[in-house]
C-alpha cells in the first residue's frame, strides 16, 4: 500500500519493497501507480514543455514536488537524499514540479523505484510525488535585481537581547487608545506614538501630539541610527504594527506633506518579504529577516510602493546567497529557494512629522504639490501583447492574472460575497452526498451552499489562505491540471475562471479538465464574462457608462469600468482600496497614504455562441443547456454515461 514520507524523508511505515524486475507481473497498486506517474509526464509536457526520457537518466521531474504546491526545499530534499547523494535540487518559483540531479544514475532509479507513488507529508501539507526521468535539466540563471534608489537594508540591526526590550516595551492589553491609539485592524493591529497616523485622511494631526512620546527603549537605536549616518534629524512619530502569520499591509507610499524624507524600519520577530513597486511596473522582493533596519529615503521613499502580500508562506533563498551591493536577489528567476513560514512579526516605523509642504523631485506622487488623491486609469508601463505560443500565454497569465490575484486577495474578496442566484440553483440541484469540485473557488463563496462533500482549488494561494480561514476543504491548484482522481466528481463549477486563460488552446484545455474530474453522468456549470453586456434590450448590472477604451498600437487594450467593450482581449484594472467595503461592518483599514494602486488583469470576453462552440470540440460530453446571466454566458455540460 502506499506510505507516506516524513520531512525526514524516512517512511511513516514499513520499509518499500525493492525494484520491480523487468518482466515480473505488476501488482494492481503499481500499475495506479504508473498510470498516475505517465499523466504526470503528459501534463508536464503539454502546459509546461517539459520532455521526459524513457530510459533512466541522472536526472527526474518531480511532479507535485513543487513551492507552487507547498512543498519546501528541506522537506523534499530530506526524501529525496533517501536515494542516494544529490548533486543539485532545482525548485522553479510558483511551480508544482522540481528536478533533482543525483551523482548517479543507479540512486536516480532507486527514487524513481521507490518515491514514485509515495505521499510527503511536511506540517499540515500532503503530496503524492511521481517521478520521471529528463535528459537534463535547464533553468533561468539566477540573478540579482538593484534594490530601489535610496533603498537599504541593514541585518543584525539590533541584537537579540535589544530585540526582547523593544518588544516587552509595547503593551497590547492596554485599551488606552489616547495615549498610543492603538486600533484593532482588519489585518493587522497598531499603535501609535507621538502622533497618531489618520487611516481617514492618510495624514497626521501636526497640532495634536499624543501624551506619550516616542518610548524610552527606542532612544538607544535611534541615537545608533543618528551616529552611523542613517537619519540626520531624531523621528518624533512610531507606528508599532503586529502582523499574525497570513496578515499584510496594502501597497502604498508614505503620505509625502506628513512626513520627511528617510523613514525606517525595524523588522522584530519574524522575517516577511516585502514587495516594492515602481509605477512603471519593476517589482523588488525584498526578503526582510528578523532584527534588520529598512531604509526608505529619496525615490525608494517618494515614487516606490511598499506592501506585504498577505499569506503564510514566503518563497525565500534557502540560503544566503551573494550579492553584489545594493542588489538583492530575483525570487522570480532564483531555482534555489524555499519556504518560510510566517510567523509573529512586529515593525517599528520611525518616521518624522513634517511642518512645511514636500518639495521632493517625484511631483506626480507628491500630494504637496498636486498629486491627484486618487489614481486615473493608466496603461500598465509596456501592455502586453497576445501571447503567439504557450510560454508567451504562460508569461502572461502570471504576470496579469496570478500575480494580480495574490496581490487583491483581500480587496478581491471582500467584494465577493453574494452568490449567484443561478449558480446556487445548480448546487441545490444536487443530490445528497454529491461530490462537487470548484475549480477557481476564489474566497469560497460558493462552497457552503450545498453539497455534503465539497473540495475548492484556486490558483492564488492568497485566496485559497482566506478559504481556509473560513474553515473550507480547499487546496492551490492549476486549472489545467487539476490534482483530483479522474471521474472522481458527481459535479464541477467554473465561475469566471476560463476567460482569464489567454489563447484558444488554453481555454479548451481547461474545459477538458472540468470534464475529465467529472464521473459518468456528471455535470459541469461554467460561467465566462460576455462580450454582450447588453442581451435582449437588457443591459447588466456592470454598464455604467459610454465605452472609453484606450487601445495602444498592436498591444492589448485597457478597458475602462463598467463600460460596453469594444475588443475580446483586454485588460481590466482593479483600483485596490481597503477601509470600509461593500458589505463590510468592520472598521477601515486602509491604505496608509498616497493614491492607491492599480492592478490589471487579462480577460477574453466571449461572443454569445463561442462558449458553445469551446464545449463542443470536447469528445464525450454534451452541452445541456445555455444562457446568459448578468453579463455571462453560461453552460451545463452533462457527461456522457457509460
Amino acid at each position: 500500500s502506499r506510505k507516506t514520507l516524513s520531512c525526514s524523508g524516512v517512511p511513516d511505515n514499513t520499509k518499500q519493497p525493492p525494484g520491480q524486475p523487468i518482466g515480473t507481473q505488476r501488482s494492481k497498486e503499481e500499475k495506479k501507480v504508473l498510470r498516475k506517474q505517465l499523466k504526470a509526464s503528459h501534463t508536464l509536457l503539454k502546459h509546461e514543455g517539459i520532455s521526459t526520457a524513457a530510459q533512466p537518466t541522472k536526472s527526474l521531474v518531480v511532479a507535485n514536488g513543487g513551492l507552487g504546491n507547498g512543498v519546501s526545499r528541506e522537506g523534499l530534499s530530506a526524501a529525496l537524499k533517501e536515494m542516494g547523494e544529490v548533486e543539485s535540487l532545482v525548485m522553479p518559483p510558483h511551480k508544482p514540479y522540481a528536478f533533482v540531479t543525483y551523482r548517479s544514475e543507479e540512486s536516480a532509479r532507486n527514487a524513481h523505484v521507490h518515491l514514485n507513488g509515495q505521499m510527503l507529508q511536511c506540517g499540515e501539507n500532503s503530496v503524492t510525488l511521481y517521478f520521471s526521468y529528463v535528459e537534463s535539466v535547464t533553468h533561468e540563471e539566477e540573478t540579482s535585481v538593484p534594490l530601489p534608489e535610496g533603498l537599504a537594508l541593514v541585518e543584525d540591526f539590533v541584537s537579540p537581547e535589544e530585540e526582547a526590550v523593544l518588544l516587552s516595551a509595547i503593551d497590547w492589553s492596554s485599551t488606552n487608545d489616547d495615549i498610543t491609539a492603538q486600533k484593532a485592524l482588519k489585518h493587522r493591529r497598531v499603535k501609535h506614538y507621538g502622533f497618531e497616523f489618520r487611516y481617514d485622511n492618510n495624514n497626521v494631526d501636526k497640532d495634536k501630539p499624543l501624551p506619550a512620546g516616542l518610548p524610552d527603549e527606542c532612544l538607544p537605536v535611534l541615537e545608533r541610527c543618528v551616529s552611523n549616518g542613517h537619519i540626520s534629524m531624531m523621528p518624533d512619530q512610531l507606528t508599532v504594527n503586529q502582523y499574525e502569520s497570513g496578515q499584510g499591509i496594502p501597497p502604498h507610499v508614505d503620505t509625502h506633506s506628513a512626513f520627511e524624507d528617510t523613514i525606517l524600519s525595524l523588522s522584530l520577530g519574524a522575517k516577511t518579504v516585502m514587495d516594492f513597486r515602481h509605477p512603471d511596473g519593476r517589482v523588488v522582493a525584498v526578503v526582510l529577516p528578523g532584527r534588520s533596519l529598512l531604509l526608505m529615503k529619496g525615490e525608494s521613499r517618494y515614487l516606490w510602493t511598499h506592501g506585504i502580500t498577505p499569506r503564510k508562506f514566503d518563497m525565500v533563498p534557502a540560503c544566503d546567497p551573494p550579492s553584489p551591493a545594493g542588489s538583492r536577489p530575483d525570487l522570480g528567476t532564483q531555482s534555489g529557494l524555499t519556504l518560510s513560514k510566517r510567523g509573529t512579526r512586529t515593525s517599528f516605523t520611525f518616521r518624522k512629522i513634517r511642518h512645511e509642504p514636500c518639495r521632493c523631485a517625484f511631483p506626480s506622487a507628491c500630494d504637496s504639490q498636486g498629486a491627484p488623491s486618487t489614481p486615473s486609469l493608466s496603461l500598465p508601463p509596456s501592455p502586453p501583447t497576445l501571447p503567439c505560443c504557450r510560454a508567451d500565454a504562460a508569461r502572461l497569465e502570471e504576470e496579469y492574472v496570478h500575480r494580480v490575484y495574490d496581490a487583491i486577495a483581500s480587496h478581491f474578496s471582500s467584494t465577493r460575497h453574494s452568490p449567484w442566484p443561478r449558480v446556487c440553483h445548480f448546487l441545490t440541484s444536487l443530490p445528497p452526498r454529491s461530490v462537487l469540485a470548484d475549480v477557481g473557488c476564489g474566497n469560497g463563496k460558493y462552497l457552503g451552499v450545498n453539497p455534503d462533500v465539497i473540495v475548492g482549488c484556486d490558483r492564488s494561494s492568497a485566496l485559497i489562505q482566506i478559504c481556509a480561514e473560513r474553515g473550507f476543504h480547499t487546496f492551490v491548484s492549476d486549472a489545467l491540471s487539476v490534482p483530483l482522481r479522474t471521474a472522481s466528481c458527481d459535479a464541477c463549477i467554473s465561475i469566471a475562471v476560463v476567460h482569464h486563460f489567454s489563447t484558444q488552446e488554453r481555454r479548451l484545455a481547461a474545459v477538458r479538465e472540468l470534464v475529465r474530474l467529472l464521473k459518468p453522468g456528471g455535470r459541469a456549470l461554467i460561467y465566462v464574462w460576455a462580450f454582450e453586456q447588453e442581451y435582449n434590450k437588457q443591459k447588466s448590472k456592470y454598464l455604467k457608462e459610454n465605452n472609453k477604451d484606450r487601445v495602444t498600437d498592436g498591444k492589448l487594450s485597457v478597458h475602462t469600468n463598467r463600460t460596453a467593450f469594444n475588443t475580446q482581449d483586454l485588460l481590466v484594472p482593479w483600483h485596490l482600496k481597503e477601509g470600509k467595503k461593500r458589505g463590510d461592518e468592520e472598521s477601515g483599514d486602509k491604505l496608509e497614504s498616497g493614491p492607491a494602486p492599480v492592478f490589471h488583469r487579462y480577460y477574453h470576453v466571449f461572443q454569445q455562441g463561442e462558449l458553445e462552440q469551446l464545449c463542443a470540440q470536447v469528445n464525450g460530453v454534451k452541452v445541456q443547456s445555455s444562457y446568459h446571466d448578468q453579463g455571462n454566458w453560461c453552460v451545463i455540460l452533462q457527461k456522457d454515461g457509460l
